[in-house]
């Protein structure tokens, strides 16, 4: 189904780069020949996924229902959502649940508490996988293999404290799958502290991972280990006694 490919890919460019999109924008993005893209857009239009506003397009609301089954109410995201906010109650922090997908993490649910940081984070947010608490938690979850593919070879640093040598990224990596858990400390922004665990089925496979974000300022690495994680492993816990 090629087409269908081309279309959906035409789609998620939307995502990937604004909501505001041209013919020669999206032909730039996704890599597919001009007149492809344009009768992606016009389906996309007829179906009422998009609208056409003179040379740009832009996504329409009936683009949630693409989404009707991830954030049903028997979905994990749906049933993990008040175990945030009883999380984010009991730590006075934001906390998140997020899903690999690629080399990136999504946040399928998230209970913030206001915080004044650069990184705005929201549900169907993306985040490189190898940079934060809950793609590492969900990297080492991976068979070696698969996990070595999906780590760049070559790692921006992020900030000062970004860890860049990826020889010794696999090396923490292979410590989270032994710990059950991860700590990344403003790796990826200054004064960000996070640390996260597995969500794992009733198979137990891990099929997501719950974080909590904190101010570096505020909390200590020591402080997210003695107080936070043993929390977020009991939320952990009850969520995968509720996943479907």
């Amino acid at each position: 189904m090629q087409s269908l490919a081309r279309g959906l890919a035409v789609l998620e460019a939307f995502s990937d780069h604004g909501s505001d999109q041209t013919i020669s924008r999206l032909t730039e993005h996704t890599q597919l020949p001009r007149s492809v893209v344009v009768r992606c857009l016009h389906t996309l239009v007829q179906l009422g996924y998009l609208e056409q506003q003179e040379k740009s397009y832009r996504p329409r609301p009936r683009v949630l229902r693409l989404a009707d089954a991830f954030l049903s109410d028997r979905s994990l995201p749906a049933i993990a959502q008040p175990i945030l906010e009883e999380l984010r109650d009991e730590l006075s922090e934001s906390c998140s649940l997020g899903v690999l997908e690629g080399d990136e993490i999504i946040y399928a649910a998230r209970a913030s508490q206001s915080r004044i940081m650069a990184v705005s984070l929201h549900v169907g947010s993306r985040l490189p996988a190898w940079c934060t608490s809950m793609g590492r938690v969900l990297l080492a979850s991976l068979p070696v293999e698969q996990r070595e593919a999906l780590v760049p070879s070559c790692l921006a640093a992020l900030t000062p404290n970004t860890q860049t040598d990826r020889r010794e990224l696999l090396k923490e990596i292979t410590a989270v799958a032994r710990q059950g858990y991860a700590v990344v400390d403003q790796e990826l922004e200054l004064g960000l502290r996070s640390i996260a665990v597995p969500v794992v089925d009733k198979l137990g496979v891990t099929v997501a991972a719950l974080n909590a974000g904190t101010n570096a300022f505020d909390r200590s690495a020591d402080e997210l280990l003695d107080t936070f994680l043993p929390v977020l492993r009991a939320g952990a816990v009850k969520l995968s006694r509720l996943a479907p």
